[in-house]
This record gives structure tokens, C-alpha cells and sequence, in this order.
């Protein structure tokens, strides 16, 4: 299979002060026509580590992929290092891209420069692709077998993630015309509810009997959970699907509980999936959470045809006078209880009129315990369709974003097995 390499060139990167998004945009793509990447590098700008890089890349790869370094001030060096990797001698004009940067150039009302012109100069080692978005051409260096042992291609992009990405399908055709490209499939599995290393210890012996062919990796999120992803390279589409399909119905057998998505998904969407399905709706009242619920499930699109709105009672007052919890129950069982969740979605379903409702109640941390439980601690509570009430306690030990952000995951969790259990019946 045919294998490749992204290196983004810039100080920039290395000391934080931007964030690299170009490589993501390159793999999937790459992937996407067949195309393993195998290695991902970030390197300064300093001309012998850009040369001594590049070589190393070359060495081990069909294809390496550069951003940055081509812009028009003097600490943009890429331009000479590339030129010294592939022995050019001198730089010759590329007038297409002269073209091209000068209509840029003359639509921004810019004037042009000394240092605009020498963009358009490349090494005379180089194949140019005209970027149409940008001043600076994509070089294009193509060693034989004897440089790196192997037919092997650099393509030299701009960094702008505007330009990057506006000019990859033309780099993406290149490829095309020169390498053969095999098909990668890619099947996604959504599990929540389970750890990472419980579910790896869970399906432990399915994962050994995988073919030696097909690679699984774990994916975890705080909010959609342990994304498993099952890959096979090469061969033919609906032959991968049809061996993927048959190893996921085997892991349903094993986790069918946890699993929410065979797609790649989240729980909000699986779950406004399944309400839009069967034209039921939806309410949320949030303490704890503060609207985090609410605003995961506002976005999915279409979501107010199903979604009928929340109430955010943070104090007692509020959950009291609005949702109508009584004060007796909070007197006796404490605000962040079984109970009072109970009494949240209920009174949050009968204010709407939705068929299900969600609440939490707890303690995000950090201080402002009750005494009673920990920081990190929630309460859902889920009013069904029938007007049973579910409640369920979870426990984290992070700081107050993630012990949110895991509190609203595990209220659409436990929300969607409520609202699946319900529809089968």
C-alpha cells in the first residue's frame, strides 16, 4: 500500500501559538483515496533540520506532504532547503503562478513587491501546481529510485489552512496519476458506559479472533465515549463491509448493551435519531449541568422537531416554584438525591408536555458539598413516555468542565437506553 508523510514547517507550531490543522484535513483526506499516513512530523525553521527531515521522511515513505515556510519574508526558508534536497541549481520563473499572484495580489488592492515576485521563482528541480488561492506555488519534487530506494514524491504546500485546503484536490489528482491507490475502510463503533480498559478487557478474546487483516483501535471521548474503530486496507469495498458487518453483529453479542451507534456518531444525535423516528419529544431540566444538555442537544440540526426546550433551575426557589419539586422531598432526601432528580424530570415534563424528560442534580466541584457525597457526583432522572420515573447516580473524580461535560454525556446515555427499551415495546 501506498504510504505517506505530513510534516508542517514552522516555529510557530512548536511554540503553541498556532494550532496545526492542516495535518488532520491532509490524512483524512489522503485516507480517504486510499492512502496510509503513517507518520506525522512538526520541524522548525531551520534549513538543516527542514533537509536533514525531509531526507529521513523521503527515505521511509511514496509521498511526504510539507505546509509552511513559503510565504514571502525572510524567515521563510522551505524554498531553499527543498531546492538543496532535490540538487537544483537555479530558480526559474513559473509563470502561471506570476499570473495568479499578481490577480491576487491586484483584487486585494495590494501593490506588489520585490519579495511578492520571487514567489513565483521555484527550483528547477520542481513540477508546479498553480495555487489559486495564494501567492505561493505548490512545488512538486519527484525523486527516481535510485535518490531514496523507492519512486518517491515531496509536495511543498502553503501553510495557510485557507489555501492548504482549498488547494488539496488538485495535489490529491497529482496523486492519483502517479501511485496506485487501494481502497480503506474504516467502521466505527460508539460505546458508552464502559471505561477504556474494561471494554478492552470486555472483548479481549473477539479482538484476538479479529483476521490478521483487520486493525481495531480505541478512541476514547468524554463525551461520546470509547469510539472503537475497526479498519481493513485494501481489497474490495463490499467484501471489507461485508466482513466488518459480520464481526460487529459478533460484538453485539458481547456488549450490545453499551453500544449505541455503528456509525461514526454522537449520543445526541443517536438520540435525536431515535425521538424523530417515532415523533416523540423531549424536555430537559439541568441544575448541575447549567445547560450543557441542552446545548448538546440543539446541535443537531432539526432538533426543534423534537426538542421542546429546558429549564435551567440552579437554585432550590427555582426548582421549587417552577418544576414544582416539593419542598419536603428536598427537606428530607437533599437537593442532590434520587428524589429530587425524580421530581425534576417529572416537573419539567408536565410544564412542556414532552413525552420524556431529563434532569440532573449533583455537585461539579470544586467545594459546595453536601456533606453527603463527594464533588463529581450527579443524579439523572428520566420521565418516560408513560410517566414512569428512572433515576440513576454517576460518579467522576475530574475538574468542574470535565465533571460536567461527563455529567451531561451520561444523562444522554442513560436517556437514549431508556428511550430504545421504550420503543421496542
Amino acid at each position: 500500500m501506498t504510504t505517506a508523510s505530513i510534516c508542517t514547517i514552522g516555529d510557530e507550531i512548536l511554540i503553541g501559538q498556532i494550532v496545526d490543522t492542516n495535518s488532520s484535513g491532509i490524512a483524512k483526506a489522503l485516507n480517504n483515496i486510499g492512502i496510509q499516513v503513517s507518520e506525522m512530523r512538526s520541524i522548525g525553521d531551520r534549513h538543516d533540520e527542514i533537509v536533514g527531515s525531509l531526507t529521513t521522511l523521503l527515505s521511509n515513505h511514496d509521498i511526504v506532504i510539507t505546509t509552511g515556510g513559503l510565504g514571502p519574508t525572510k524567515d521563510d526558508i522551505t524554498k531553499a532547503a527543498l531546492a538543496e534536497l532535490s540538487g537544483s541549481k537555479t530558480y526559474v520563473l513559473h509563470e502561471g503562478q506570476d499570473k495568479e499572484m499578481r490577480r491576487i495580489l491586484h483584487s486585494r488592492g495590494l501593490d506588489i513587491l520585490d519579495s511578492n515576485l520571487q514567489q513565483a521563482m521555484v527550483p528547477d528541480t520542481c513540477d508546479v501546481i498553480v495555487n489559486r488561492y495564494g501567492t505561493a506555488p505548490i512545488m512538486v519534487f519527484r525523486f527516481n529510485e535510485s535518490r531514496f530506494g523507492h519512486k518517491a514524491v515531496l509536495y511543498s504546500m502553503p501553510g495557510v489552512p485557507f489555501e492548504t485546503m482549498n488547494a488539496l484536490p488538485d495535489v490529491l489528482d497529482d496523486i492519483r496519476s502517479h501511485f496506485h491507490t487501494a481502497s480503506i475502510y474504516h467502521r466505527n463503533i460508539m460505546t458508552y458506559g464502559l471505561a477504556e480498559s474494561a471494554l478492552a478487557k470486555k472483548i479481549e478474546a473477539w479482538e484476538t479472533s479479529l483476521p490478521s487483516d483487520m486493525h481495531l483501535a480505541y478512541l476514547p471521548s468524554t463525551l461520546t465515549g470509547v469510539r472503537l474503530r475497526l479498519s481493513i486496507y485494501g481489497g474490495e469495498k463490499q467484501e471489507q463491509e461485508k466482513r466488518i458487518d459480520k464481526e460487529i453483529e459478533a460484538l453485539r453479542t458481547i456488549i450490545g448493551d453499551y453500544i449505541y451507534s455503528d456509525t461514526d456518531d454522537t449520543l445526541e444525535h443517536a438520540l435525536g435519531e431515535l425521538l424523530r423516528a417515532s415523533g416523540k419529544t423531549l424536555s430537559a431540566a439541568e441544575s448541575c449541568t447549567g445547560g450543557e444538555i441542552s446545548h448538546l442537544i440543539t446541535t443537531v440540526a432539526g432538533s426543534s422537531s423534537y426538542y421542546l426546550g429546558s429549564v435551567t433551575s440552579y437554585a432550590i426557589p427555582v426548582k421549587e416554584k417552577v418544576l414544582g419539586v416539593p419542598h419536603e422531598t428536598i427537606e428530607t432526601f437533599g437537593v442532590v438525591s434520587a428524589e429530587v432528580a425524580a421530581a425534576m424530570a417529572a416537573g419539567v415534563r408536565k410544564l412542556t408536555g414532552s413525552d420524556y424528560a431529563v434532569a440532573t442534580t449533583g455537585l461539579a466541584g470544586p467545594g459546595g458539598g453536601d456533606g453527603v457525597y463527594p464533588d463529581g457526583t450527579v443524579f439523572v432522572g428520566v420521565a418516560d413516555s408513560k410517566g414512569d420515573l428512572h433515576t440513576k447516580m454517576f460518579q467522576y473524580s475530574n475538574d468542574r468542565k470535565r465533571n460536567i461535560e461527563r455529567f451531561a454525556a451520561s444523562a444522554l446515555h442513560f436517556l437514549f437506553t431508556i428511550v430504545k427499551n421504550d420503543l421496542k415495546h
